[in-house]
Formats: C-alpha cells, sequence, structure tokens
C-alpha cells in the first residue's frame, strides 16, 4: 500500500484526563475529515484488446496534515496490476489534490469489472465506484492476411554439432584401445623379462630378502612371507604345481608319501625343517607371532639348504623326459598365447557390447537398429529431398526422391472429359512408402465437384487390393491458398504372394481449379514414424500453380 503523508502544522494541545472529552474530540475530527475529503476513481477506456493497457486512475482531495493510503497488489483482480506511478500532489488553497495512476491489463476476452477500491484518509475508509471493462480479441482480417495449416516442428540442427553417436563411439575406441594397449603391454613385458630357472628364481628371491633389511625394521611377518613363498613357489614350479594353493599339513603329508614312494630322494630331517620353517611362518603371518631375529636368520639358512635338497632329490631327466618337457613348456607358452588372444578378443566383445547397450538405453533400440543396420524411409527422411513442379496444372510438392512418371488407369467417362493427363510416382503400395502425383486437365468449363472424387477413392483402392478401409475427410489449404479436400485414415494392403496383411495409413488431397483436377496420394506403413514424418512434410509443401 502506498502512503502519502501531507505535511502539516499543528498547535499545541492540552492533555485532559477524561475519556467522554477525548471521544468528543476524536469525533469532531472524523466529522471534518468526511466532511473536507472526497475520493473518485476513472478510466481512459472501458473497451480493449487483449493486452492493451487501461489508465486507471484515483483522485483524492483533503485537508492538509492527513495520511492517505492508496491501494497497491492484487486488489485490482480480475484485471492485472502492471506498473503503479508515483502519486501526484496539487495544492489547493488549505486543501490537497492527490492523484495516483495505474496501468491494467488483461489477457484473455471477456467482460470485467475493476472492484471498488478502498482508500485510507486518516483513520476512515472511502471506497470508489466499480467500473466495467470488456475485452475483445484481436481481429485478423483473412482478406489480407491469409490463414495456413500449422505446420509441424523441425528440429533446426546448430551450424556445427558432433552427433552424440560419435562420442559413444569415441568411447569405444578408446576404451578397446586401453585394453589392447594393456595386453600388448604385458606381452612385451613378459618377452622382455624371460623366466630364470626354478632354481635360479629361488635364491634370487633369497638374496632379495637378504637385501631387503626386513629384520633390521623388525618387519618379522613381512620377512617370513617372504622366505615361505621363495621355498614354496620352487616346489610349485619344480615338484608339484599345487605347491603355491596347498596348507602347511596338506604339503609335507605330500612331501612323505613321495619320499615313502621313493619319487624323492629326501631326508626326514630335511622335511622337519621344512615344517619347521612353514608353521612359524604361518605363526608370523596369521597369529602375529615373532620369532627372534636369530631364529629368523637360521630359518634363511634352512630354506637354501632344503632347496638344495628338493633340487638333489629330483633324479636327473632322460633325453626323453627332456623332449617331453620341452613341448611341454611349447604348449604352455601355445596355450598362454591362445589365452591372451581369447581375452583380447572377449574385452573387445565386453566393450563393443557395453556401448551397444549404453547406446540402446540412451537412445531406443529402434534408433540404433535403424541408424546403424540402416532403415529405407529413415534414409529418404535424412537424404536431400527435392522441389519440383509436375503435370498441369502444375502441381508443386517437395519430395525426398523424384516421382518417376507412370500411367494410371481412368475410368471412360473421366476419359471422355478430359484433354490429358498425367501421373508420377514412387514405390508401391506394398513397399515402407508410397506416393503418386496425378493431375487431369478437363475440356472446356467443367463442374468438377470433388466429393464424387472422394466416392471413387474408396472403390480404387479395393481395386488395388486395399482391405478394411476407414476413411475421413476434411477441408484443405494449401501454402498459397488453395482449398481442397483431404480424405485421410487407415487400410490394410495384402501381399499377394505370402498373403501378409500390412497395416497402412494414407492421406489423399483432392484439388479442383479451373479446369483441373489435381490428386496427391501418399500411403505408408503404420508403424513406421519415418514414413510418417515424411508424409507430413510432402502433404505441407504442396501448392496449385494456377491459381491466378
Amino acid at each position: 500500500m502506498y502512503r502519502n503523508k501531507i505535511p502539516t502544522y499543528s498547535k499545541p494541545h492540552i492533555s485532559g484526563c477524561l475519556g467522554f472529552l477525548f471521544f468528543i474530540s476524536f469525533f469532531l475530527v472524523s466529522a471534518n475529515i468526511n466532511a473536507q475529503s472526497r475520493v473518485s476513481a476513472a478510466v481512459d477506456s472501458t473497451e480493449i484488446e487483449i493486452g492493451e493497457k487501461i489508465n486507471y486512475s484515483i483522485e483524492v482531495e483533503t485537508a492538509a496534515g492527513n495520511l492517505v493510503v492508496f491501494p497497491e497488489g492484487d486488489s485490482f483482480s480480475p484485471l492485472e496490476m502492471v506498473e503503479s506511478y508515483e502519486v501526484d500532489t496539487i495544492r489547493n488553497k488549505d486543501n490537497y489534490k492527490l492523484l495516483k495512476e495505474y496501468f491494467l491489463t488483461q489477457f484473455d476476452s471477456g467482460k470485467y469489472v475493476i472492484p471498488s477500491q478502498e482508500v485510507l484518509i486518516g483513520n476512515n475508509s472511502f471506497y470508489t465506484d466499480s467500473i466495467p471493462v470488456e475485452v475483445y480479441d484481436v481481429i485478423v482480417d483473412t482478406t489480407k492476411q491469409k490463414l495456413y495449416p500449422i505446420k509441424p516442428a523441425v528440429e533446426v540442427p546448430p551450424r556445427f554439432s558432433i552427433p552424440s553417436w560419435l562420442w559413444w563411439l569415441l568411447g569405444i575406441l578408446l576404451a578397446g584401445g586401453l585394453v589392447a594397449f594393456l595386453i600388448i603391454r604385458k606381452k612385451r613385458r613378459d618377452e622382455a623379462e624371460p623366466e630364470l630357472p626354478p632354481y635360479e628364481e629361488a635364491m634370487a628371491e633369497l638374496e632379495k630378502l637378504d637385501k631387503s633389511q626386513l629384520l633390521e625394521k623388525r618387519e618379522i611377518k613381512e620377512y617370513y612371507s617372504q622366505l615361505s613363498f621363495a621355498a614354496r613357489k620352487y616346489l610349485d614350479r619344480k615338484i608339484y604345481d599345487h605347491g603355491l594353493e596347498m596348507t602347511t599339513g596338506e604339503l609335507i603329508t605330500y612331501l612323505k608319501e613321495q619320499k615313502d614312494q621313493h619319487k624323492l630322494n629326501l631326508s626326514d630331517s630335511t622335511i622337519e625343517d621344512f615344517r619347521k620353517m612353514l608353521n612359524r611362518a604361518d605363526l608370523a603371518k596369521f597369529a602375529r607371532s615373532k620369532p627372534d631375529v636369530i631364529t629368523a636368520k637360521e630359518d634363511r639358512s634352512r630354506t637354501q639348504h632344503i632347496i638344495d635338497d628338493l633340487r638333489a632329490s629330483v633324479p636327473e631327466p632322460t633325453e626323453e623326459e627332456l623332449e617331453i618337457d620341452e613341448a611341454y613348456r611349447a604348449e604352455r607358452a601355445r596355450k598362454r598365447k591362445r589365452r591372451r588372444i581369447i581375452l583380447g578378443i572377449a574385452a573387445g566383445v565386453l566393450v563393443i557390447v557395453i556401448g551397444i547397450t549404453a547406446l540402446i538405453a540412451t537412445k531406443g533400440y529402434t534408433y540404433v537398429k535403424d541408424t546403424y543396420l540402416g532403415h529405407p524411409t529413415k534414409e529418404l527422411l535424412e537424404g536431400e529431398w527435392i522441389r519440383s513442379e509436375y503435370g498441369n496444372p502444375a502441381v508443386a510438392v517437395t519430395t525426398p526422391e523424384v516421382l518417376i512418371r507412370g500411367e494410371i488407369e481412368m475410368p471412360r467417362e473421366v476419359e471422355r472429359m478430359m484433354v490429358g493427363s498425367e501421373s508420377f510416382m514412387y514405390g508401391s503400395l506394398l513397399s515402407n512408402f508410397y506416393v503418386t502425383l496425378s493431375t487431369i486437365k478437363f475440356q472446356g468449363e467443367v463442374n468438377f465437384e470433388l466429393e464424387k472424387a472422394v466416392d471413387g477413392i474408396y472403390a480404387n483402392l479395393e481395386e488395388q487390393g486395399a482391405r478394411n478401409i476407414i476413411m475421413k475427410q476434411e477441408e484443405f489449404t494449401t501454402l498459397n491458398g488453395a482449398k481442397g479436400l483431404k480424405v485421410f485414415g487407415t487400410l490394410q494392403a495384402v501381399n499377394p504372394i505370402t498373403g501378409e496383411s500390412i497395416p497402412n495409413e494414407y492421406v489423399i488431397l483432392n484439388f479442383a481449379e479451373k479446369g483441373g483436377f489435381e490428386q496427391i496420394v501418399v500411403i505408408f506403413n503404420e508403424n513406421d514414424q519415418y514414413a510418417k514424418e515424411i508424409s507430413e512434410r510432402i502433404i505441407n509443401s504442396v501448392e496449385i500453380n494456377n491459381l491466378n
């Protein structure tokens, strides 16, 4: 609410102690305000068009010193207040004249009333009169401004944009390249660092352990882990290929069985030393036991003797065994290579599957299938369109492919009246998309009735093999103002070879202009969204070029 305080000069007054005297003085002041104050409201117009403004003004005349509060906010509803101006003040002898203006509007046609507004002057309320207002629609002169059918929404691509599928393809290629790089790097590393023989590798591990200073740092657990691993790995590579997987008890039992079967020439003391070392390693790793440094060093020496005894316990291979071993190693290398190839192929396939799945999740299965496997009508829709004129009278239309001249049989009664006819077409009734354009020029002045032509469409469609025809019709106006009749609906096209019934939609435009008849027929598969878009684009592009 806007508050305006008019400057006044007041005399000093004597406070009374009687409430009755206060009531009398208040009554006299209120009566004086009512007698001297006047409120009125006016508008510059009571009839406007949608969106035009109404200047609504409130004029207050009152004595100096009175507090005046003007209305604000939603008090003008159902009209909308767009702007509120500052108050203009004019002095008239001992009174002040205040003028407050508002900018009101309404965006819906109809009859409205600006409600009575409350203006506060001092402690009294004054009300303006309500004012009726009528809002009219904007009148369009159709003789000067033609009305055209609403065109479908068309997505306008930016001047340069990278399609989203290209980013997916780039991501898939990068992931595939990363997998290939890791496989190749591992292969090169394996080739660059040939594996040492089992004994030399075990000695290298023990030497590495001596230089690690784990004992000096009191890292007993890690020390025993590396010590037991060196012995187990030698046993795994040289004697038993499950040496790394077996528990201490299972491993010792296996060595004893091999000794009893005379397959290993080991002493009981060697097996017992091996058992003690493995048990201490297990306690250090899992039970947080910490053997002293002297014991750990003794276990290091025993481990080397154990490895030496294990090496000596295996009899020297014969020539035949060496050949078998060589063949075994070659076969093992071949299997490793084949495993790497299989893993690489599997990784590539996995990356492709993930990429395709992501595309389907974001774009949909139909989009991915149509984009990468191809779709005849999608290719037509996204190809270069051509605008041409056909026939006489000339019909201009935009199509994805040039229409080819053809022949369409006419009824005899029509042939007798016409000077000539031309037909152009693309596709067939059994394809995804079919369009024909026909023009007829009649002799002299022929009053061709479109309604009769529409009656013949049903029979014509049946002659071409259509079944279950549902037909609707409505008036149609082209871009250049030619009026015609639009027939549309659904039908079933029966394949004469397979007997398959194909659900189709169709749109047929019919025009009779100055001694001629023009017809455009578009038939397409009911479930083909791309064909539907092509049909809408063709229908909305039709112009008849003999209107003048």
